[in-house]
């Protein structure tokens, strides 16, 4: 373990490693808190799209967490930083939480549902057969498609849910165009986290639950991985990948027993 502890920065994804919905998970607190008392530089690094900074900070700190706004990067953020770098004062239709809508805002990218220049899917609980067609139509016309994140599914309190990637499916079938997924595994989002740590990657290390979004991210970043089983990923499904994590453990709560 000394070889983790001894890193100057830790990026951690969230769901599945420090809670499922709003359950915390086991000996994130003692390693939370531990990150802090050390002075260590952190971010919580999350492919959901659904809650601000300032949300989860709260959210965290329901849970007997306290963590400042600043240790936060979602893939909201990212989409919204990228879409201002590829195309300044676009337009975009937007499925998604008001989170997302808010990150676009804050760079200037303003919504239309008549002719945008993207549309944008994320995760959300209004998804509907009406914002499909919609968003059918549009891309049909000429928006570039974009989700947040590729996930397929993610952890939640009542078992494994659909996730950006399975809502965004049957637009990219019925329009026939591929989205462009700026979340993990894209190096744009871990790039994002690393620049806010200010750390050389040889300093830092990326902790994730999943072997196809965060594992796969930290080996592209050449930072150290480590698979924590607290999420999707079981220690079963590791050999079904090319790629190995670094370390693999239980839980981040290992990290400092």
């Amino acid at each position: 373990m000394k070889n983790i502890t001894d890193k100057i920065g830790f990026i951690c994804d969230m769901d599945g490693v420090i809670y499922h919905g709003n359950k915390v998970l086991d000996g994130v607190v003692d390693f939370v808190n531990w990150m802090q008392e050390n002075n260590k530089k952190f971010v919580f690094l999350t492919n959901s799209p659904e809650r601000t900074p300032h949300e989860l900070s709260m959210k965290l700190q329901r849970m007997g967490l306290e963590v400042s706004a600043d240790h936060f990067y979602t893939s909201a953020m990212a989409t919204a930083s990228f879409l201002n770098n590829q195309s300044p004062g676009c337009t975009a239709y937007v499925i998604g939480e008001a989170a997302l809508s808010k990150a676009l805002y804050d760079v200037g990218i303003y919504m239309n549902d008549v002719n945008p220049d993207y549309v944008v899917v994320g995760e959300t609980r209004t998804y509907s057969f009406e914002k499909i067609e919609k968003a059918i139509e549009l891309v049909n016309k000429g928006a570039r498609l974009i989700g947040t994140n590729p996930d397929i599914v993610g952890p939640t309190e009542r078992g494994v849910m659909p996730a950006t990637g399975a809502l965004i499916s049957p637009i990219e079938i019925a329009t026939g165009k591929k989205a462009y997924f700026v979340g993990k595994p894209n190096p744009v989002m871990l790039r994002h986290g690393i620049s806010k740590l200010e750390c050389h990657s040889g300093e830092i290390v990326f902790i994730g639950d999943r072997m196809d979004t965060d594992i796969i991210a930290g080996i592209e970043s050449n930072v150290d991985t480590v698979l924590v089983l607290s999420g999707v990923t079981m220690r079963e499904d590791i050999d079904k990948f090319p790629y190995r994590p670094k370390y693999v453990l239980s839980g981040v709560g290992e990290i400092i027993k």
